[in-house]
């Protein structure tokens, strides 16, 4: 635990701010990421399908090794894994750069692609290395973001939980939505490979960051797992915990199937930006995905005081409420003007959610457990993140025979948008103030 914990007003302390630092930067290059490689993945191919894959590739890990990121994390100390992730994402991503710019000058012009002519050589190698460079640095991220997660309770005070959080959602929503897209717009204009160029040397920075945290992280309590895994018992360990808890059951299983319904409409985003909203170019795109941004950042200032003022079972309702109503309008409304503020609204209902949702996690799961219960956790709520993938890519290549381009790209928003009414219902009942506070109490209960 750091000293900072320890003192009679509590502070963040300097390791807070090495890791908010090292948030920072990768965040900002999972902006870059954001725009880049599906940028990329349009330049190759116009296949929704194909596009789809890009993001299903990123996504697929989160459902194949979740469950053992957990086990991991729960045995080793979760600094130095959240810092080896780092430097194994930089050797990927800065390896993929050099191929984008070997390979690059024989990319498809659009002409090409519009005719539908088969694709040169090297743009079926780059596609492929997209496909690779994108599953690798997904199961990185899987081990990394878990590990980060718990990591957190022990670098600061748990009564600073909430503002230690609302501030690293800041950063990373400002850095990752509002910062990198148009910077990776910009610099895509310079050439193809230069925002993966650059992810790389962040990743770098934020490597070097964690090394320095003072002090040991591994899992703390008597019960903490030592010797050999046993992988089968300690992913069921973390299975039994959280399915014993009605309040984290429930929250898990509303992620899930939010993370479905934003999956079958977002990694299309690129070609509804292009083919309904008629922006072609990237720095554009860039700009469409600040809306979200913009309000990720106001939610994060304004998170503690909107909790504060409508309670955390309200905040929850309202915000499947909200993000329902925001994926509706992209479907019905495709004005870029609204799409933009939509994603304003959006962007600060996600933001309050997850404070919420992550502190609830942070308080309430005993340290030796942490890594597994949330690794559990995000195997319900971010596994099904490839399924809603897969499904709006076949949705819409399966559709625009029959709906034409514009009418099958848009449809997945309004089914995305459909399916948060059921979700609502389901909520109503599991989740709500009354809940959270006993389950707090229960945590304390057994302390």
């Amino acid at each position: 635990m750091s000293d900072t914990a320890t003192t009679a007003r509590p502070r963040l302390g300097r390791d807070y701010w090495k890791l908010l630092s090292a948030t920072g930067m990768t965040n900002l290059g999972d902006g870059l990421m954001t725009v880049a490689v599906v940028w990329l993945a349009s330049a190759l191919t116009r296949d929704p399908l194909l596009i789809a894959l890009v993001a299903l590739t990123t996504r697929l890990p989160w459902l194949l090794f979740s469950l053992p990121a957990g086990v991991i994390t729960d045995r080793f100390d979760r600094r130095l894994l959240v810092a080896w992730m780092d430097v194994g994402r930089f050797v990927v991503v800065a390896a993929f750069g050099v191929l984008v710019l070997v390979a690059e000058d024989g990319l498809p012009t659009p002409e090409q692609l519009a005719s539908g002519e088969g694709a040169p050589a090297s743009a079926t190698l780059l596609l492929i290395g997209l496909y690779v460079m994108s599953f690798l640095v997904g199961c990185a991220e899987v081990v990394r973001d878990n590990a980060a997660q718990t990591l957190l309770p022990a670098v600061v005070d748990q009564r600073l939980l909430e503002k230690a959080n609302g501030r690293l959602w800041g950063v990373e929503v400002t850095t990752n939505q509002f910062v990198g897209p148009p910077l990776a717009g910009v610099l895509i204009g310079l050439a193809l490979t230069v925002p993966f160029l650059f992810n790389a040397g962040l990743l770098a920075v934020s490597a070097a960051l964690l090394f320095t945290l003072a002090g040991t992280y591994r899992p703390r309590g008597a019960e903490a797992g030592t010797g050999r895994i046993a992988w089968r018992a300690e992913i069921g360990t973390g299975f039994r915990w959280l399915w014993s808890h009605p309040v984290l059951r429930a929250l898990a299983l509303l992620l899930g199937a939010l993370n479905l319904a934003s999956a079958m409409a977002f990694p299309l985003m690129v070609l509804y930006t292009q083919d309904v909203l008629g922006l072609f170019e990237g720095w554009q795109f860039g700009l469409i995905l600040t809306g979200a941004a913009a309000g990720a950042l106001g939610g994060s200032l304004l998170a503690e005081r909107i909790i504060a003022a409508l309670g955390e079972g309200r905040c929850l309702l309202g915000s499947i409420v909200v993000l329902g109503l925001g994926f509706a309008v992209l479907g019905a409304l495709p004005v870029t003007p609204v799409v933009w503020l939509s994603g304003v609204v959006s962007g600060v209902a996600i933001v309050v959610w997850n404070v919420i949702t992550v502190s609830l996690r942070q308080r309430i799961i005993p340290d030796h457990l942490l890594g597994r219960v949330n690794s559990v956790y995000r195997f319900f709520g971010w596994g099904t993140l490839s399924v809603g993938t897969l499904l709006g890519g076949l949705l819409v290549a399966g559709l625009e025979p029959a709906l034409g381009r514009e009418w099958a790209l848009r449809l997945p928003f309004l089914l995305a948008g459909a399916v948060h009414l059921p979700l609502l219902l389901f909520a109503w009942s599991r989740v709500n103030g009354e809940k959270m506070t006993q389950a707090r109490a229960e945590a304390l209960e057994r302390t």
